[in-house]
């Protein structure tokens, strides 16, 4: 029996759909076996204070992932978030130091992020580079730009307020003790964890409900078509970008302001992170699919399993091998799906 155009598109739409819900159903079963196993080898993993150290971790790795989402959607891919990271905050930590006040510092060093960001749209859309050497030359740059400008030296002694947004948290509630110290009663919500809420939600809002969320999917599924459609889509792929780049600068001051010192070393195979974080959630390396939710999805499987193999004793070195075996076969699951 012939179908009618509709009638295809129709069906097709469902089984994207019916695809993209089975991908968030199994992040989420993964992150719940990754969750009781490692509970199991560690009573001390569900915590409070554990709980609170996973949120911290994964909102720098869920604030790169989103920006990176945005990028992958496109069809390109961002490489240079982790030397922005660690240009954004190291700026920040200058003008800091400086005596600059601590909101237009960290605000211009968001803005350092987005212009790296609008930089590696512009090489890519109008030069005809690849974004996988563009955004690798900006990696270069930008960490050495970090390096030169500190001597590769850390910036400490930033102040009190430099620290809020990275170790202050809503809600917190410290009583005087029977000892005449202070004891936490409830250690709060982290700022970095409401500040990615609210980014993912923006995210969101922008992927599903703005037309230019609706240009990022079209240019990424099919560049020829939108563009006869009406995308302008160089200025589609430099707005993406630039998003990546202010994201990576935003995750940068989140991960300086933690530590209360400026890193110019900080930030190195983050990109990893977010890459894993993205695909893990959904996201293809093809283009034109992916979403928020799945990518805070896999954020949090990076950061629990970061997390758990900490509490187990396992090495770094370790930790690499596995996350990189995670993003192989996050890949392979993608290209089974795109084959289907």
């Amino acid at each position: 029996m012939d179908l009618s155009l509709t009638s295809i598109r129709s069906k097709g739409k469902q089984l994207n759909m019916s695809a993209e819900m089975f991908h968030k159903l199994s992040a989420f079963l993964t992150l719940m076996i990754l969750i009781i196993v490692f509970a199991f080898g560690n009573a001390a993993f569900l915590s409070v204070n554990n709980g609170l150290t996973v949120l911290l971790q994964t909102s720098v790795i869920g604030l790169l992932g989103i920006g990176m989402t945005l990028v992958i959607i496109t069809g390109g891919i961002d490489l240079s978030v982790g030397s922005v990271l660690a240009l954004s905050g190291t700026v920040t930590g200058m003008l800091v130091k400086s005596g600059m006040p601590v909101v237009p510092a960290m605000l211009i060093g968001v803005l350092v992020g987005a212009a790296c960001g609008l930089f590696n749209g512009f090489v890519i859309t109008k030069m005809k580079i690849t974004p996988f050497v563009a955004t690798l030359g900006m990696m270069l740059i930008a960490r050495g730009v970090a390096l030169q400008l500190t001597g590769a030296a850390p910036i400490s002694r930033l102040g009190e307020a430099f620290g809020v947004l990275g170790n202050g948290a809503l809600f917190r509630v410290v009583e005087q003790g029977a000892n005449g110290f202070p004891r936490v009663v409830f250690p709060g919500i982290p700022y970095p964890a409401i500040l990615l809420v609210i980014v993912a939600l923006a995210g969101g809002y922008l992927l599903r409900r703005r037309r230019l969320g609706r240009h990022i999917y079209a240019t990424g599924s099919n560049e020829e078509a939108a563009r006869l459609a009406g995308v302008e889509v160089d200025r589609t792929k430099i707005t993406a970008y630039a998003l990546s780049g202010a994201l990576a600068g935003l995750a940068g001051i989140v991960l300086m302001s933690r530590l209360v010192t400026a890193q110019p070393n900080e930030g190195v195979m983050y990109e990893l992170d977010a890459i894993a974080a993205a695909v893990v959630g959904g996201a293809s390396l093809m283009g034109g699919v992916g979403n928020i939710s799945g990518t805070m999805l896999g954020a949090f499987i990076i950061g629990v399993l970061r997390n758990g193999l900490n509490m187990a004793g396992v090495s770094a070195f370790i930790q690499q091998i596995i996350i990189g075996f995670v993003v192989i076969l996050a890949v392979y699951i993608d290209q089974l799906r795109n084959r289907k």
